[in-house]
């Protein structure tokens, strides 16, 4: 009971902090990496750019994970090259969030970081 609470509590702030960003006109550095960070854990994207003016996301999908290995050079890897257009960026980045147990450890480390970057961004 108190782990699904939890749970709730994790998808529910990252919900709130998603509105938040999509709100603001003048998309911050600190927002733009929330919205990488999202989509590259939902795709398994490598690398992600986001065009917030034409609604665009561009980002190279890694396709076949056991052909990775963190510790060498990894030259020749499966990458998908997509190309997408959203409509409404909250709607689709909210849609981006998986609810199982990893999926939920990486958003509750997501969160804990931003708090703290949003922290030293305002003594700064």
């Amino acid at each position: 009971m108190k782990n699904s609470k939890l749970n709730e509590g994790i998808i529910m702030e990252l919900e709130r902090l998603i509105a938040q960003s999509c709100g603001d006109e003048q998309k911050s550095r600190k927002f733009t990496q929330l919205h990488v960070a999202l989509l590259k854990k939902y795709y398994n994207a490598a690398d992600v750019s986001i065009d917030y003016h034409r609604h665009r996301i561009k980002m190279d999908v890694l396709m076949d994970d056991t052909s990775y290995s963190p510790g060498k050079l990894n030259i020749n890897l499966p990458i998908l090259h997509i190309n997408l257009l959203f409509d409404n960026l909250k709607s689709f980045l909210r849609n981006c969030i998986d609810k199982d147990s990893k999926s939920l450890g990486f958003y509750a480390q997501l969160l804990k970081n931003f708090k703290q970057k949003e922290t030293v961004y305002s003594l700064a």
